[in-house]
């Protein structure tokens, strides 16, 4: 890489340049996220202004079934499918039953916290944890030996309980390599067909949520679609229910409600075909099982007894990730995506504070609070629109019932107060020591063609099939408040096929391109790391960009080096660290068939990979 793109930039200054240098905001008029920060000069220092901040050199795109790192990195397989991950559960086969997958490792690994046990001193243990990681979905054609066809109800209860959160202890052995404590007590899954889910919130009881099996509207069974995660100041974890319309479906010219098909419901949702054998997923019976997915999912990974908690307060749609930080008055804040074309970015505040060393309080924080849409004004201002029963025009006399239906059908509460429609909100990324927050915009092939989906600023491609990351800073670095100050961070491209705004923002070159982005977490250095899930066929517009990846960025300088590329066909997704930063685990999902342990099992396993250094230095350094 040139010299001059280490160089020590202050902030202020990126931020004030962002916009006019990525022409996607005109100049004149532009307010910017520097506005909001009272004094930037102290936020550059608290963001690490050495931009030696990533040691490692960059590797090349790759096109091969392998997982490349740079040099002095090597990688372990943790987790895969199908491993027994409870005490008795059998060795992986394709022909495992449903009652062997719910002790087994859930298929297609996603978002993914590591939970530190304590010494009996009182301290961390950076020997022992236990992990919490998300299985998204499932592959039909590798979960059966009749590859999906001819399904049996065992089949169907077979990918149901292969949803849904892992949870099992791991330890480091001497050579420093992480393995699973099978036989832990504090290992369990929490599936799809799990009973241990309770509703919380303003939604508690409400008829929209009551059904024929549950008549008190609170008792929740299983969580399906889990895809990104979070991890709360007070030790808990959090899983985010996404895509769960694609398990509904109900006979052909079933009536849906404008409400239902605002979430994607419809007669055969995503062929799943689960409603002929469980029928609380037919919609023509049971059309309000629907509304009791699609929310945010707090677990407490340390007890085993305990109930995981559907918080209500924080919205339902289509959830990526949470992203968690506390405000300077101590409120707790969680932002959130939506991940879908045209739909909208969140952010929750709780009503209550946060009370060092009071976790039974804190736990209650997600329970009630304040929801927000976010409004991107091309000036490079923003505000958070309340999505409250009774303001900005969410009555009655509009159609809003009550502060539960606002919640159920928090996109159409959004869309009414005019948030800004987005190119799909994926993961959103708090940095550890200032107020920089980032989210990834991964894609949209429809923007421009919709009236709900104009091209602004915020979303400054009217076909955007490689996308963008964009950042804020709320106003006096208050993440309680409602205003912010927005940038573009990265626009992802290909300046070897594409010209303008296609080619991407200054910060993309032929050396680091990407599209798609998805996954995004910061380490405790404040290393900004990038995950893709786009297209890989390495041709077209996307020639050169190879499979899917992992980068990292400096946050304040904007420079990206490409740390990780995955096998063939795989999304890269998931990322946490260990303690003392020395293990970097993360997820392949989806892999093809080529992927290592696709030969020796039949079919391609997706698996939980720990990352660590030859030296056993911090990675990233």
């Amino acid at each position: 890489m040139e010299n001059d793109q280490h160089k020590t930039v202050a902030f202020e200054s990126v931020l004030n340049k962002a916009v006019s240098r990525r022409r996607v905001i005109q100049s004149g008029g532009a307010i910017g996220a520097t506005s909001f920060l009272g004094g930037a000069s102290t936020l550059a220092m608290s963001a690490t202004q050495a931009t030696y901040l990533m040691g490692f050199d960059p590797i090349p795109t790759s096109t091969a079934d392998e997982i490349q790192l740079p040099s002095g990195y090597h990688y372990e397989v943790l987790v895969a499918w199908g491993d027994p991950i409870i005490k008795g559960a059998p060795k992986f086969s394709v022909s495992n039953s449903a009652d062997d997958q719910a002790g087994q490792f859930g298929d297609n690994t996603d978002g993914m916290s590591i939970f530190h046990l304590q010494t009996k001193q009182g301290g961390l243990d950076e020997n022992r944890a236990v992990m919490a990681v998300n299985s998204e979905y499932i592959n039909k054609e590798f979960m059966h030996t009749h590859q999906g066809k001819n399904m049996s109800a065992d089949d169907v209860k077979k990918e149901i309980v292969a949803h849904g959160v892992n949870i099992f202890e791991v330890k480091k052995n001497k050579k420093g390599s992480w393995k699973v404590n099978k036989n832990s007590p504090l290992n369990r899954r929490l599936h799809g067909d799990a009973d241990e889910f309770i509703m919380t919130g303003p939604v508690t009881g409400h008829p929209l949520v009551q059904t024929a099996m549950d008549r008190s509207g609170s008792k929740i069974r299983g969580t399906l679609n889990n895809c990104g995660n979070g991890q709360t100041p007070w030790g808990t974890y959090i899983t985010c229910e996404e895509n769960f319309n694609g398990y509904f479906g109900a006979p052909e010219a079933t009536p849906l409600n404008d409400e239902q098909r605002a979430y994607g419901l419809s007669e055969t949702g995503f062929d799943y075909n689960w409603w002929p054998h469980e029928d609380r997923f037919n919609l023509a019976k049971h059309p309000n099982e629907a509304n009791r997915f699609g929310w945010i999912v707090e677990i407490d990974p340390l007890d085993p007894s305990s109930k995981a908690m559907k918080r209500s307060a924080l919205g339902r749609f289509k959830h990526e990730n949470a992203a968690i930080t506390l405000a300077p008055n101590g409120h707790a804040v969680v932002y959130m995506g939506d991940d879908e074309r045209g739909e909208f970015i969140y952010k929750f505040v709780s009503k209550e504070t946060y009370k060092e060393n009071d976790r039974a309080h804190n736990m209650r924080l997600l329970e009630e609070g304040t929801l927000y849409a976010a409004k991107f004004n091309d000036n490079g201002s923003g505000e958070w629109i309340e999505l409250s029963f009774g303001k900005n025009g969410l009555t009655p006399a509009n159609g809003f019932k009550d502060q539960a239906y606002i919640l159920v059908y928090a996109r159409i509460a959004a869309r009414f107060v005019g948030a800004t429609s987005m190119d799909r909100p994926e993961w959103v990324a708090c940095h550890p020591s200032s107020p920089m927050v980032f989210c990834t915009l991964t894609n949209n092939k429809y923007r421009g063609e919709r009236d709900s989906q104009p091209v602004n600023a915020a979303n400054p491609r009217e076909k955007n099939p490689f996308g963008h990351i964009i950042r804020w800073v709320p106003e006096n670095r208050d993440h309680s408040a409602q205003r912010f100050g927005w940038d573009l961070f990265a626009m992802a491209g290909n300046p070897n096929t594409q010209t303008g705004l296609m080619a991407g923002s200054e910060n993309i070159s032929a050396d680091n391109m990407f599209n798609s982005p998805d996954g995004l977490a910061f380490d405790a250095d404040g290393r900004l790391w990038i995950q893709t899930d786009g297209n890989y066929k390495n041709e077209g517009i996307f020639e050169g960009q190879g499979n899917n990846q992992m980068l990292c960025a400096d946050p304040v300088t904007g420079h990206i080096r490409r740390f990780l590329v995955g096998p063939k066909e795989c999304e890269i997704t998931g990322c946490t660290f260990a303690n003392d930063q020395r293990t970097l685990f993360i997820g392949v999902q989806h892999p093809g068939v080529g992927w290592p342990n696709a030969e020796k099992d039949g079919v391609p396993r997706s698996a939980v990979v720990a990352i660590r250094k030859d030296d056993g230095g911090i990675i990233g350094s």
